[in-house]
């Protein structure tokens, strides 16, 4: 959870880098979270039967938009890409894949035009 944390207080830096460690505990706690508001959705009986969500998670939804956004461009400058690299998401199935082998990477050792190993600052 702390770095879900350290993730949501870095919500408005798509400057610099995340390593892969942030990443994907910032993935896991956001599915996690996703499941709990439709679980609460079909508690209260807010799913609607037509899209199969409610106002819990669209509302949840749209509070992670940005910062799942600004963990996923600092991971792409992590290994070296720029950011618009994540307009991947836009392009069916091979999108997907693409960045799933990117956030997958090592990031590279030591400074990159993104700023400084994020590995190296923790330590």
């Amino acid at each position: 959870m702390e770095w879900f944390i350290y993730a949501l207080q870095r919500f408005r830096d798509f400057e610099g880098r995340s390593r892969r460690r942030e990443f994907w505990y910032f993935a896991l706690f956001h599915f996690l979270l996703s499941i709990g508001a439709a679980f609460l959705d079909n508690l209260f009986g807010f799913t609607d039967l037509g899209t199969e969500s409610g106002p819990i998670q669209v509302l949840f939804i749209l509070i992670m938009l940005i910062p799942a956004i600004a963990v996923s461009v600092r991971r792409l400058h992590d290994i070296d890409k720029s950011g618009f690299w994540y307009l991947l998401i836009f392009v069916p199935i091979i999108g997907w894949i693409w960045l799933l082998i990117f956030f997958l990477q090592e990031g590279t050792y030591g400074p990159n035009k993104y700023g400084p190993d994020p590995k190296e600052e923790l330590v």
